[in-house]
């Protein structure tokens, strides 16, 4: 979710205020997956590389997102969200760490879309976290093949489905240390739109875009 400062800037507004901006734009993608079925959505909203920020923001952004996750409850609970927070926690407070068990906590028996907040997450961090538990494993059962799936099934996201597509907003053309693991096949469409202005709309064209696309994973059809 890029260009929220970028975004403040363009107002002669100081960064934070994209950030709060910011939310108005998760709320609207959130929805609009709810209405057309989509069962799985995220947002990479605080990267392991990110707690490099300068220590107000950080701080301003930790608050922000304690706040709006409180506050989305009851949208989840009407929506049927089932939120999750995916990240390496331990680094975050435990009033946030407290926060966001008890929203988890809350829509865990929701049954339509999961929608993922990744937070305090790098892919690097995901893959080797994993591959220390697979490590342990094979410690036990030596001689074991190893195979794709046994470091999958460590990653974070193990039970979630690799995504399909990931969209990039403000004209980045990277992927910063995301799901690295997850996206061997995943689709990405990049735009020029800054985050607090993706809404239901430029939603739908990245959704259309994604559709255009003949997916093959390495096969011929």
């Amino acid at each position: 979710m890029d260009g929220n400062g970028r975004w403040a800037r363009e107002r002669g507004k100081e960064r934070v205020y994209g950030h709060f901006e910011g939310v108005e734009s998760v709320r609207a993608v959130m929805e609009a997956a709810v209405e057309w079925g989509i069962p799985y959505v995220s947002f990479f909203a605080f990267s392991e590389e990110n707690w490099g920020r300068p220590e107000a923001e950080v701080i301003t952004l930790m608050e922000l997102m304690g706040r709006a996750m409180l506050a989305e409850v009851d949208n989840f609970m009407q929506h049927d969200v089932r939120f999750l927070v995916l990240g390496n926690r331990s680094r975050l407070s435990d009033a946030l760490n407290a926060d966001i068990d008890s929203v988890m906590g809350r829509t865990a028996g929701n049954k339509g879309l999961t929608m993922i907040l990744f937070l305090s997450y790098s892919g690097q961090w995901d893959i080797l976290q994993a591959a220390e538990k697979m490590a342990h494993d094979l410690f036990d059962n030596p001689g074991h093949a190893v195979r794709p799936e046994d470091l999958s099934r460590h990653l974070v996201t193990a039970g979630i489905p690799d995504p399909d597509l990931l969209i990039r907003t403000s004209g980045e053309q990277r992927i910063s240390n995301y799901l690295l693991w997850q996206m061997a096949y995943t689709e990405f469409v990049f735009t020029e739109t800054l985050w607090p202005d993706f809404r239901k709309e430029s939603f739908r064209q990245a959704l259309e875009e994604y559709a255009s696309r003949d997916r093959r994973f390495g096969k011929i059809k």
